[in-house]
């Protein structure tokens, strides 16, 4: 969703970003479609609905949030280098997002793009002018009391952005690929405790959760789990391959999960989904737009620097054309990929 100027990309962090596209769409379906979550009595949940839950509810949507920050932070210095104004910048860039996340509230109420840009204008942009250690204090600070108190969903939103833009200031992504040992130590302790949070959430009702914290707090630490796992498997010979998959959608990560709500209405017109439990019709639908996006990602990105939306939102960020194809690419002295 997010591509920095002046920085190489790190390759490592746009297979996360796609990777968590392909977990928040599963959950955009049953969202957007409305599908019944509980069996007839309305206390216990569908089987399949309950694991879906416990594996990508509340789960990927901290990582698309890390991310989110992480980026904005990356993309304020480098636009730091090419702007006197560079707040102004970013601030542009923040209200072309919240336009674009106004128009996509119409079809999908729950959507993530305006309450990024909001968050962004209101706390990110006057934060990133604190020390690296109030930022962190305060990303931990909001993050856990939000987790312990308000039951998560869109209020995780402001820690777990001061977070990403932590872990810009502390250089942890700078020599990511160096860091193997320590990542190994965090999946270590993070997958036990995910695994006893999931089982925890998986015993509560489903009435229940909805005043628990139990939710909020299995999220992250299954996203904790999630990343650092995903990095390991990234450094293995199956990992190149995943990569080469989830790459080129996470660098389309912006123009993807709005393409998703479209591609979501028009099959539910077919599937009608809402109001049903037809959760493996679910997954078969989740899978086969993650196969197209892919597929249509890989082939755009051979030809082009940027995704569609990626351009568009690149061009207002700046106030100017952007070069898009390979000739704009060439003249900049960079490469396809």
């Amino acid at each position: 969703m997010y591509d920095v100027d002046g920085r190489e990309r790190i390759h490592e962090l746009d297979a996360v970003r796609g990777f968590a596209l392909c977990g928040i769409l599963v959950v955009d379906i049953w969202q957007i479609t409305d599908m019944t979550a509980t069996v007839a009595s309305g206390e216990d949940m569908v089987p399949l609905r309950h694991w879906l839950s416990v594996l990508a509810e509340g789960r990927f949507f901290p990582l698309f949030a890390f991310l989110f920050g992480l980026s904005f932070a990356m993309f304020l210095d480098s636009a730091a280098e090419r702007s006197a104004r560079p707040r102004l910048v970013l601030a542009r860039r923040l209200i072309a997002l919240g336009v674009l996340g106004l128009i996509h509230q119409l079809f999908q109420p729950g959507e993530a793009l305006l309450p990024y840009a909001v968050v962004g204008l209101v706390i990110l942009l006057p934060a990133s002018a604190l020390p690296r250690w109030l930022i962190l204090t305060g990303g931990l600070v909001g993050t856990a009391g939000v987790a312990l108190t308000l039951s998560g969903g869109l209020a995780l939103v402001p820690g777990v952005f001061l977070l990403g833009v932590a872990a810009d200031r502390f250089g942890l992504v700078d020599d990511l690929h160096d860091r193997t040992w320590q990542i190994v130590a965090v999946f270590a302790v993070a997958l036990p405790a995910a695994v006893v949070a999931a089982v925890w959430q998986w015993r509560t009702p489903y009435l229940e959760l909805w005043t628990s914290s139990i939710e909020p707090i299995a999220g992250l630490l299954g996203a904790l789990t999630y990343l650092t796992g995903l990095l390991l498997v990234l450094r293995t010979g199956f990992g190149e391959v995943l990569a080469e998959i989830l790459e080129p959608m996470g660098r389309m990560a912006l123009t993807n999960y709005v393409s998703a709500t479209a591609l979501i209405l028009l099959a539910e017109g077919r599937l009608h989904l809402g109001g049903t439990t037809r959760y493996a019709a679910l997954l078969g639908l989740a899978a086969g737009i993650v196969l197209l996006q892919a597929f249509v990602s890989y082939l755009w990105l051979s030809w082009f620097r940027y995704g569609p939306l990626e351009w568009v939102w690149r061009c207002v960020t700046w106030w100017r054309i952007v070069p898009l194809g390979a000739e704009g690419m060439a003249s900049m002295g960079l490469s396809r990929r």
